[in-house]
């Protein structure tokens, strides 16, 4: 799989430790940076990423800022993006089953890094339940994205 990393000056150092487990899993990874600890906008970082996604040059995107809520907000405006915080396995494997997420949030200063991979791992290697619950509840956040962005080609 392809996968698009961002992150902010907060998220640098975790996003390192991220992008190594990906590729030991054998994904691609592209990091749009930022790649110091030198302070940051997190949108300059996290809208081009969540544009990869959304234009499906990246299979998935893994976003880390201070808390993940600040990246998902900044995701989540992008039509196409799925964008959840998780902060624990449990979560991510929900938040894959339940509502096929295509971006995690992470916050590189609430949770260590051994927790974070593990989110990372639960989250990557999970599968969208396809059951008719599921696919009904996802088309119906997709028809107000859809109700709600511009798509794309309209920007």
């Amino acid at each position: 799989m392809k996968i698009v990393l961002a992150s902010d000056h907060a998220g640098v150092a975790l996003k390192k430790e991220v992008s190594e487990l990906l590729v030991s899993m054998g994904h691609e990874v592209n990091d749009l940076g930022p790649f110091s600890s030198d302070a940051v906008d997190l949108s300059d970082y996290v809208y081009p990423a969540a544009l990869e996604v959304a234009k499906k040059k990246a299979d998935r995107g893994i976003f880390i800022d201070g808390v993940g809520y600040g990246s998902a907000l900044i995701a989540n405006r992008v039509l196409g993006v799925d964008a959840v915080v998780c902060q624990d396995p449990f979560c991510a494997k929900l938040a894959r089953q339940h509502t096929d997420s295509n971006v995690l949030c992470l916050g590189g200063k609430i949770i260590g890094s051994a927790i974070a991979l593990d989110i990372v791992n639960v989250w990557m290697t999970t599968d969208f339940l396809a059951q008719e619950k599921y696919i009904r509840r996802v088309n119906k956040v997709k028809e107000i994205s859809k109700k709600h962005l511009r798509s794309l080609d309209e920007i």
